[in-house]
């Protein structure tokens, strides 16, 4: 069903002084987040503001989601500050990154993204149930393997720097005609 919403072109992004940001340029903001219990809110409203600020809207609740279980377990899970790398992409696609100081990548995130016709990253859509079903975690990264449409995550090693840690990401794409699934995740 085509709805009237759905038929109007996307605005272009433009900037208030007063030019036009070319459509289609890739971007991206990067978002340093000390371990404090407001950095998962602080990452939210800046990833909302941003899509909003491209036009993306319609992706703004799923990635925000999505984030907000990265950076919580970045914060929750680490002794250290973390980053969020918010980039677009390509074909109205937007990746977000989390870094953190903890070089264990979690199953299924530890292994590679598939390559060929499939769409997911690390593995197939959905996934195994959180171990402890009453618990009240366990189910973020289930949820990003569920509504991503692409995902996976490596250790980044031992930096010159000291960085080192381990990135996980996620990518989104927006609805598209034609495409089978409308762009939604299935489920």
């Amino acid at each position: 069903m085509t709805t009237a919403s759905s038929q109007r072109s996307r605005p272009e992004p433009s900037d208030r002084a007063g030019y036009e940001v070319e459509s289609g340029v890739p971007w991206a903001y990067t978002l340093h987040l000390p371990r404090d219990p407001r950095a998962v809110g602080v990452a939210r409203r800046t990833l909302r503001a941003v899509l909003g600020g491209y036009g993306l809207r319609e992706l703004a609740d799923t990635a925000e989601l999505l984030a907000s279980e990265l950076v919580t377990n970045a914060q929750r899970h680490t002794g250290g500050a973390s980053l969020m790398r918010l980039s677009g992409m390509e074909g109205e696609r937007v990746r977000v990154g989390v870094w953190d100081t903890d070089p264990v990548v979690p199953p299924p995130f530890d292994r590679p993204p598939r390559r060929g016709g499939e769409r997911r990253g690390g593995g197939q859509r959905g996934g195994s149930a959180p171990s402890d079903p009453g618990g009240e975690g366990g189910r973020g990264l289930l949820l990003v393997r569920t509504w991503a449409d692409r995902w996976g995550g490596y250790a980044l090693g031992e930096a010159p720097f000291g960085a080192g840690g381990k990135l996980l990401w996620f990518e989104l794409a927006a609805r598209q005609e034609g495409r089978p699934d409308g762009g939604l995740p299935a489920g």
